[in-house]
């Protein structure tokens, strides 16, 4: 057993599907920036003769800064949470959610499937006012060859982080970016995926910006959502499905938490 499991390891392929954090990186407009300074420097302080020193760093950020994972009742719709919960009283800003915190939620051991819009439409990059509806996403799985099955995490590039480098063009408030619309939120539910991402800051197509997915998917039902994931080596390699890992930072009552997703070949 040991040994077929060795030989497994040594055949895999993994792919990073997390984006680098560092101060002036993108974020949405509703969520705080990520902050970051060196406290101590090597030299600064030495401990005892060997002259041993200690490199310290101190950063902040928000649980919806980056590549990250929304907790289930990360979002409302008139005070009514996943589960038909009225959240008014079961949240508090010293402890955060009192029910379905970012704490609640497993890691995360599932099969992925990546769902290649550009490609299906014969593009890089998704102009920013496309939407991907149910009709979208069945073309992309017809073009790769690959079933939505329950369970599933499913994973839907744009081509959008291939402007993660200029933060304007990326975030877009003017324009707004391309993304999933309430057909396509529909059609996920329909299917009972497990969990979702995308390669844009909010998932959704923007504008509108209240954001009508989130409240299909985590809301109506309890399908957590991940953003801003980086997608582009498995959608040049070829891969559609794989193994799919995340753990969720156990941040008691967060909203929502980083992540840095893998896919296993």
């Amino acid at each position: 057993m040991q040994l077929y499991m060795k030989e497994l390891l040594d055949k895999a392929r993994i792919f990073d599907l997390g984006m680098p954090y560092f101060t002036g990186m993108p974020h949405h407009p509703n969520q705080p920036p990520f902050a970051y300074t060196l406290t101590k420097k090597h030299g600064d302080i030495t401990l005892t003769e060997e002259r041993v020193s200690f490199c310290n760093d101190l950063f902040v950020m928000g649980g919806h800064t980056g590549t990250h994972l929304d907790a289930k009742a990360h979002v409302a719709c008139r005070s009514v949470a996943c589960g038909h919960v009225d959240i008014t009283d079961l949240q508090s800003y010293q402890d955060g959610l009192h029910v379905m915190g970012i704490d609640t939620t497993p890691p995360i051991v599932r099969r992925g499937v990546l769902l290649d819009i550009p490609r299906s439409v014969g593009l890089e990059v998704l102009p920013y006012d496309f939407g991907i509806g149910k009709d979208e996403m069945e073309r992309a799985a017809g073009v790769t060859g690959v079933e939505i099955a329950e369970g599933d995490v499913v994973l839907v590039r744009t081509g959008w982080i291939k402007y993660w480098d200029d933060r304007q063009k990326y975030v877009s408030i003017e324009k707004g970016a391309p993304g999933v619309i309430e057909s396509g939120a529909r059609y996920l539910a329909e299917k009972k995926v497990a969990f979702t991402g995308s390669d844009t800051t909010a998932y959704d197509r923007v504008p509108p910006h209240h954001l009508p997915c989130h409240v299909i998917l985590l809301v109506q039902n309890g399908i957590q959502i991940m953003e801003m994931l980086n997608l582009e080596e498995l959608a040049r390699e070829g891969v559609f499905t794989f193994l799919f890992i995340a753990l969720p930072l156990k941040i008691k009552g967060g909203t929502g938490s980083p992540v840095r997703p893998i896919a296993v070949v």
